[in-house]
């Protein structure tokens, strides 16, 4: 198994999510808007580890290891 990242996917969802919504919304700098596509990234790049860590675990407590290798 892969190592996991430092933080829970629900930290790095709900921080991902603020992220955006401050984006969203404007007002930064453009340093600013940097830093937070930057953090946004890397907190995509978490949650998916997270995910993919857990569909490994489900495919291979079902017996599908194989299937799930082909997604």
């Amino acid at each position: 198994m892969t190592d996991q990242p430092e933080i829970s996917y629900e930290q790095a969802r709900d921080e991902l999510i603020a992220t955006v919504q401050r984006l969203e919304t404007g007002g930064t700098t453009l340093e600013e808007s940097l830093a937070l596509w930057e953090r946004g990234e890397e907190l995509a790049r978490i949650c998916q580890t997270w995910l993919d860590g857990a569909r490994e675990r489900l495919a291979a407590a079902s017996g599908t290891a194989s299937d799930a290798e082909t997604d």
